[in-house]
Parts: C-alpha cells; sequence; structure tokens
C-alpha cells in the first residue's frame, strides 16, 4: 500500500513539474514577444520620423527649385528644371559618406528617394464651379465638355456644382448652414458634393481643388484638359496644341492661337494662362519594406514659395505614389 502511494505521489510531482515547466515556457515567450514588439514598434517610429525629415528636406529643394524659376520670369513649361521628375536613386548618392566609417554605415544609407513636381493648374479646378456665390456658367461649361467627352452623367456634375454652391453659402451671421454639405479639402473628399467612386476615378486624373479660382496652364496642361476648356476646340485640335507646345512653348494667346490651328477659338485671363501659382510636390522615400510618401501643395507669388497643404502616406515597396 506504502508503494502504491508512493507511486501516485511521484506521478503527482512529475505532472506538477511538467506543468510548472509549460507555464514558465509560456510566460517567457509572452516576455520575448513583447520586447521584440516593442524594439519593432521603436524601430518603425524610428525610421518613420527619420523619413518625414527627409522628405521635408526635399520639399526645401523643390520650393528652392521653383524660387530658382520664378527668379527667370516667364512662362511655365515643360522642360524647365522643376518638370523633371527624380528617378529613385538611393539616399547615400546625395550625401557625403565617409569611406572611413564603421562596417555596416551604408546599410544605415540604404533607402531610396523618388520625387516629382506638378503643375495643378495643368488641370481643371474643381473650385472654378462656384463664384460669387452662383454657379460660374464657364466653369460650367468647360466641366460640362470634360464630362461629356469622358461619358460620364451629367447629373452628377449639376449636383456637384450645386452642392458646391450650398457648401460656400454662409447665412446672415457669416457662418455655413450646419445643414449643408461641407466644404472639401481634398479631391477624394468629392464625393461629399455627389460624384460617384467611379465617376471622381474617371476625372481625377484631369481636375484639382485648390483655394481660389484659377486659369489653365495651355503650355502644361493635357489634351482633354485643353479641349474642355477651349470651347471651339475639338480635340484634333487640342492634340496640336499639345504638339506643338511640346516642341517649343507657349509665350502668349498669340502663340495658342498659332498652335491650335483653330481661328475661331478663343483664350481670356480667366480660364486661361501660360504661366503657374500652383504645384505639387511628391516625395517617396523607401526603406526596407516600407515606402513613406507625401503630397505637399504650394503656392508661388513671386520669389515667395509657401506650403498650403501636407498628405502623408504609408504603403508598401512595391505600391507606387498616384
Amino acid at each position: 500500500m506504502k508503494q502504491g502511494r508512493w507511486r501516485k505521489q511521484g506521478g503527482a510531482a512529475i505532472l506538477l513539474a511538467m506543468l510548472t515547466v509549460v507555464l514558465v515556457a509560456t510566460l517567457a515567450s509572452a516576455v520575448l514577444w513583447q520586447q521584440w514588439r516593442g524594439v519593432e514598434v521603436e524601430t518603425a517610429e524610428r525610421s518613420r520620423t527619420q523619413s518625414s525629415w527627409v522628405l521635408i528636406g526635399a520639399l526645401d529643394w523643390a520650393r528652392l527649385i521653383l524660387r530658382e524659376d520664378a527668379r527667370k520670369g516667364g512662362a511655365d513649361h515643360l522642360a524647365e528644371p522643376w518638370a523633371v521628375p527624380l528617378a529613385q536613386a538611393r539616399l547615400s548618392s546625395f550625401l557625403a559618406a565617409d569611406r572611413n566609417d564603421a562596417p555596416g554605415a551604408d546599410e544605415a544609407l540604404d533607402a531610396f528617394l523618388s520625387g516629382q513636381i506638378v503643375d495643378l493648374q495643368s488641370r481643371l479646378n474643381v473650385f472654378n464651379l462656384v463664384q460669387d456665390a452662383k454657379i460660374h456658367e464657364p466653369s460650367r461649361l468647360v466641366f460640362s465638355r470634360l464630362f461629356e467627352l469622358l461619358d460620364l452623367p451629367e447629373r452628377e456634375l449639376a449636383l456637384m456644382a450645386e452642392n458646391l454652391r450650398l457648401a460656400q453659402d454662409t447665412g446672415e451671421q457669416g457662418r455655413v448652414n450646419p445643414a449643408m454639405p461641407l466644404l472639401p479639402n481634398t479631391i477624394e473628399q468629392l464625393v461629399w458634393l455627389g460624384l460617384s467612386p467611379q465617376t471622381l476615378a474617371a476625372i481625377r486624373p484631369y481636375i484639382t481643388w485648390l483655394p481660389v479660382p484659377t486659369p489653365v496652364n495651355l503650355n502644361t496642361a493635357s489634351a482633354e484638359v485643353i479641349y474642355a476648356s477651349v470651347e471651339a476646340y475639338k480635340l484634333v485640335d487640342a492634340h496640336r496644341m499639345v504638339r506643338v507646345r511640346n516642341a517649343a512653348h507657349l509665350t502668349s494667346f498669340g502663340d495658342a492661337s498659332k498652335a491650335g490651328g483653330n481661328a475661331a477659338a478663343q483664350f481670356n485671363d480667366s480660364q486661361h494662362s501660360v504661366a503657374s501659382r500652383f504645384f505639387e510636390i511628391r516625395g517617396s522615400l523607401r526603406v526596407g519594406d516600407t515606402t513613406v510618401q507625401e503630397r505637399f501643395v504650394v503656392q508661388r507669388e513671386g520669389l515667395d514659395v509657401k506650403t498650403l497643404s501636407r498628405q502623408r502616406g504609408v504603403a508598401q515597396a512595391a505600391t507606387p505614389l498616384q
């Protein structure tokens, strides 16, 4: 009987020891996981902060390019330095790395930077649709031609214009009516005004949202935008202008009239231009498997280039900046 009792106690002790080992192993794994997670979070935050500073430096560089371009004056066109995109390049190629650094220093600079400056006045400004608290008929006709060209529903254009007018409507005390649609700040928010996601995706390459009415820069606009903004044009006229201006940029409306080859076309300062004030600066920095992307909208007035807005995004390395 004693022997049987000892066997039972020995089995219980072994089972208790095994449970203790499992419990210790589980707790140790949890502690290790927490430590690993903390290191990963700290590393990601450090990379994000460093990427943000690098992209801010790229913004300053782009602003300097735009300032120097303004110093020269004249028209803004696609043959100027600001219009040349920066292809993806290793960040260390911009830095004076010391060859006597300790091993592994080059890996710390294993980041890739790319960027581009886009003329926002190469697109139709949705803000133009409402001026002086009323729908601006010339601008509505311009957008109508674009919608017709892209085979999009005109009712969505009418709804967007009306909701934009209501969003800008203020009461007697100068406050926005809370029952009215909200005024968007970005292109993506135009769905607030009645555009369907499908329509927004179709017109997105041809439109922009800027805080003041702006004309279309004929030197940088696409054929579709030029066609929409010039009432007498056919699409073939717009393509002809693009070919001519790519060979020799336009310096005046007289050049534009000759380039389009359509004597009936009329250009005016409120809808057309050969220079620009608003630009978008896009920067992308890839570090490891993560790409940090930022977009800055800037306004150039003389030699002053100020930032109006900033958007940041994080994506996988394979995801391009749209």
